[in-house]
Parts: structure tokens; sequence; C-alpha cells
């Protein structure tokens, strides 16, 4: 059913990330599918704060982000799950579609942490992927 997998995860919540890397790993052991995890680096903002960064500021940042990913992957993703990594640069949850889309995966796994007040009123990036995707979207509560 699913061959292809998409494991959006934040390298910077290692803890809140385990829960979705069980679910995953299960589901591409299960389907034998390959499993991208990709790791969204968010844009600075307005563009006065980006012309105060260095040159070389994106490029520094991406390389962190994916020397990031590939340590997390080395610690939570088994050697006998295919997996492909991805690093994007912009708004989380746009770039979690945008990617499923351009990878054509059949499934999207996010997590999401215990809704709280602001959660209801202005959206976390798992309810907008669900919301907006056209995969399914499987989403770990931690």
């Amino acid at each position: 059913m699913f061959k292809k997998l998409l494991l959006a995860v934040d390298i910077n919540d290692p803890e809140g990330t385990l829960a979705c890397a069980e679910a995953a790993v299960g589901m591409a052991r299960h389907e034998a599918a390959t499993l991208h995890i990709m790791n969204v680096v968010p844009d600075q903002g307005m563009a006065i704060v980006g012309a105060s960064l260095a040159p070389d500021h994106n490029e520094t940042v991406e390389a962190v982000a994916t020397k990031g990913l590939e340590a997390w992957v080395q610690s939570h993703i088994p050697d006998d799950v295919s997996s492909v990594l991805h690093i994007a640069r912009g708004t989380i949850y746009d770039q979690i579609i945008h990617t499923a889309d351009r990878l054509g995966v059949d499934c999207i796994i996010v997590g999401a942490h215990s809704p709280t007040l602001k959660d209801y009123l202005i959206g976390p990036n798992a309810a907008r992927v669900a919301r907006h995707a056209s995969q399914s979207v499987f989403v770990v509560r931690q």
C-alpha cells in the first residue's frame, strides 16, 4: 500500500522524534517501503533579517542541518530500512507538502505534541500538513 514514506523530523527536538521514528521504521519494514526523511530549515523571515546575516549563512545552516540529520538517522533508523535524506528551506508545512508531492510519496509521517490553546488558534504544522496534503498523513502524538 505504501511504497514511499516521508518522515518529517525536527532534529532540534530529538526526544520528540523518537515516537515518529519508531512508527516510521515499523511502517517501512511492514510495507517494504523506502523511507524519505526530511528536516526543514526555517526561513529567516523578513528580508531585513537576511540582509544582516553573513553572506554564507544559508550554506552554513544547511550544512549543519545535513550533518545533524545524518547523525539523527544513524542513531534512530536501522540499517535494514532503506532511507533517503532531504533538507528543505522555508515554511515547515509548505516544504513538507511540496517535498511529498515532488517525491510522489504515499504517506507523510509527522509528530504532534499534545495540543494547547495556542495550537487551536494558530494551528500546528502537523495539522496544516494533514489538512492540505493530498497524501495520507500519519500523525504521531508525542
